[in-house]
């Protein structure tokens, strides 16, 4: 008997059950149609869910180089920030050293940083024929050259000869010229395999600008 009671067949879900405050019990129809609104993603987030399930082998070639190289521009541009920490330590002369052509090319003209951030940002970012992790690649180096005019701010506002303040100034400079390397090396690198590089700080601000 209690084997033919298990193989009954189960009632029909259409009531449960509650209690309410008085101890009667009363039935409420469940409603076999009802849907819940699903959770929207930003646009942003959408698109960098996308290229993220595509895979490495979903970005070309030409799209990883030009955004690898779109790192440089911040490093180039904020290169002076590495003035105290270059000359005290050898390794970073030497790590520096096969990017001094191309560093004494960005700075021989005062202009050359300013038609840079032009050409990046109306030339690429604003271009839909270019590829959204190119779009997003270009406009995250140029948030990231935009942050420096902080401690350049600073500096000029702040600029001491000796004592406490040229300590101060000096750990400054070395910890924005050791993000940039970071920067650059991370997102260079990330960018040649094909995966999304996002930097604290800037990458929000470089989603929301790349339509």
């Amino acid at each position: 008997m209690a084997i033919s009671h298990l193989l009954s067949p189960l009632p029909s879900l259409t009531f449960f059950q509650t209690r309410t405050l008085t101890g009667r019990s009363s039935s409420l129809p469940l409603n076999p149609n009802l849907q819940f609104p699903r959770p929207r993603l930003s646009r942003e987030r959408a698109a960098t869910l996308v290229l993220r399930s595509k895979g490495d082998d979903s970005v070309d070639a030409s799209d990883r180089i030009i955004s690898a190289v779109c790192y440089f521009y911040p490093f180039f541009d904020g290169i002076q920030y590495g003035k105290f920490i270059i000359t005290q330590y050898q390794p970073f002369q030497i790590l520096i050293q096969p990017l001094f052509p191309a560093i004494k090319a960005f700075k021989s003209f005062p202009f050359n940083g300013f038609l840079i951030f032009l050409t990046l940002y109306f030339v690429v970012v604003r271009n839909p024929n270019f590829s959204r992790y190119v779009r997003f690649n270009t406009m995250q180096a140029i948030v990231l050259d935009v942050l420096l005019i902080f401690p350049d701010l600073l500096e000029r506002s702040f600029n001491p000869r000796d004592g406490f303040g040229l300590d101060v100034v000096m750990s400054l400079d070395s910890t924005v010229f050791l993000f940039l390397l970071v920067s650059l090396i991370y997102g260079f690198s990330a960018c040649l395999f094909g995966q999304i590089p996002r930097l604290p700080i800037v990458a929000d601000a470089a989603d929301r600008q790349v339509l």
